[in-house]
């Protein structure tokens, strides 16, 4: 009892709209565009192939791979450009701070210390200790913690 042979003869239009949502789908957990016009291809392929169901399955593999590779040159070329913001650190709240000064509420101590910053409590670090009451400036960020320098003092002390 053997299984009988899967022919790409019988490729039917549903089948392209399924290829549709398996690509869409992998776009929600891989996203970069890529995906999504290949669903968006498959699923036009699925439209023609339903409008002309003697289209031969070759055909219909030129026309996916034609319509994808435009599709994606298509919008590489013509997505909506980036708008501007007044607001550009809005979501990386850490290079909001860089730039601004701070007095310390506790003693930096080889190297690391926190810093009270508007309702949040941040981890600092610096190149040299500094006690509590000295005045900082963030001059940078690291994932989440601030790096600071000791006003009155070049970018080596802190």
């Amino acid at each position: 009892m053997s299984a009988a042979p899967v022919s790409l003869d019988a490729i039917l239009y549903w089948h392209w709209w399924i290829a549709g949502l398996v690509f869409l789908t992998l776009e929600a957990f891989v996203p970069g565009a890529i995906f999504l016009w290949m669903g968006v291809s498959a699923m036009i392929v699925g439209v023609i192939a339903f409008g002309i169901p003697v289209l031969a399955w070759p055909a219909q593999f030129i026309i996916f791979g034609v319509l994808s590779i435009a599709t994606v040159f298509a919008w590489r070329r013509w997505r909506p450009a980036k708008v501007a913001t007044d607001q550009p650190t809005l979501n990386r709240r850490g290079e909001s701070y860089v730039g601004r000064q701070f007095t310390l509420g506790e003693a930096i101590v080889n190297g690391v210390g926190t810093l009270r910053v508007d309702d949040s409590q941040w981890r600092i670090s610096a190149s040299a200790d500094a006690p509590a009451g000295t005045q900082v400036r963030v001059v940078a960020v690291d994932g989440t913690t601030l790096r600071v320098e000791r006003l009155g003092q070049g970018a080596g002390g802190a």
